[in-house]
């Protein structure tokens, strides 16, 4: 335990330094890509400073990989260089005892990576986005037009013409409710509905209903019977990075529902559970480099697991391509770059010098 508290706070000092440099480059390098733009729009300091500000998560998000790696090789670099590594060598600790410590703090910071990337950066880059459009007088055009969305299996159709997202108002509504051999039952034809909240309420709609012989039209009478949540019309013009886990798994089902295209929507989805394990990758890769070598550990550490990473970006980029497109399965074109890249990080640990 004592080794473990050591290794540990050697380790915390370097990565709490890195985490914060990478973190701040990450928002230095935002803040000049849209700097011109805020001067020219005149938006106030404290403006951009809160803007700055809502980017922060993602910019952690983006530093952590890398601050895991550069601190494990820096770490294992500055325990040989000072002869440690060999002492825990010759009292006989096995290097996989030596960096389970670690293991399970990378274990960790992949566990941190997905809350913090569902409940905080995500709503975070939304808000980052909104009030950048606001600052900079940027109009944004949803394309709510035409929307089609099924429910309950099918049986109701709703067919609009044009979504207000932001007054929660159909207008141009078309409801087509079908029978088990897909007939049509009735159709409600109205100019508009809004949701109170519950359900949609039809402003001057008229039903029409077929019987055995004919097809009658009368006025549609109030019901709560119509309740299709709004973010279904608007859910296919979100992007799916823009979503929560939870946003995202209804995108999926509305799509599906709908009968529509899914596989990048179901992708996305199982990826959203994948990377986060990129911290351990990085970090378990760091550490089993770092043991297969005697000199310049912290050179060649550092080098080959970049090496490795840009390998497995690359993999991960072309398995995940394939299953958006259909041709492989969604949970494993997300997941096969992690357990291929586990396997590998394991099996180096097990050989790694002792």
């Amino acid at each position: 335990m004592t080794l473990d508290r050591y290794i540990l706070r050697l380790f915390s000092h370097i990565f709490a330094s890195v985490v914060g440099m990478f973190a701040f480059l990450v928002l230095l390098l935002d803040l000049v890509v849209n700097i011109v733009s805020f001067i020219e729009n005149g938006v106030p300091f404290a403006e951009v400073l809160r803007i700055s500000a809502l980017f922060l998560p993602q910019a952690i998000l983006f530093a952590l990989p890398i601050a895991l790696l550069f601190a494990a090789a820096y770490t294992l670099g500055g325990l040989y260089a000072r002869g440690e590594l060999t002492a825990v060598f010759a009292a006989g600790i096995p290097f996989m005892r030596f960096a389970l410590p670690l293991l399970l703090l990378g274990l960790g910071a992949s566990v941190f990576t997905f809350f913090l990337q569902d409940a905080v950066a995500i709503p975070a880059l939304r808000g980052k986005t909104e009030r950048t459009r606001l600052a900079l007088n940027q109009e944004v055009f949803e394309q709510n037009a035409n929307v089609v969305i099924k429910s309950r299996g099918g049986e109701i159709v709703y067919a609009v013409d044009y979504y207000d997202s932001a007054a929660q108002i159909l207008n141009g509504v078309s409801v087509v409710e079908r029978g088990p051999r897909g007939e049509m039952v009735s159709l409600i034809r109205a100019p508009r509905a809004t949701w109170n909240g519950e359900h949609w309420v039809f402003v001057n709609a008229v039903i029409w209903t077929r019987d055995d012989r004919s097809l009658g039209m009368t006025a549609l009478p109030e019901t709560d019977e119509y309740r299709e949540r709004p973010e279904s019309f608007r859910r296919g013009a979100a992007r799916p990075e823009d979503l929560s886990t939870r946003e995202l798994r209804g995108l999926i089902a509305d799509l599906r529902a709908a009968g529509l295209p899914h596989d990048a929507a179901r992708a996305d989805y199982h990826q959203r559970f994948s990377f986060p394990a990129v911290s351990f990758i990085v970090l378990s890769l760091a550490l089993s480099m770092g043991g297969r070598f005697k000199k310049n550990i912290l050179l060649i550490s550092l080098l080959t697991s970049l090496g490795s990473a840009v390998i497995f970006y690359a993999m991960e980029m072309v398995t995940m391509m394939m299953a958006r497109f259909g041709q492989i399965p969604a949970f494993l074109g997300a997941w096969l770059p992690v357990a291929f890249f586990l396997a590998i990080s394991f099996l180096l640990l097990s050989k790694a010098r002792t």
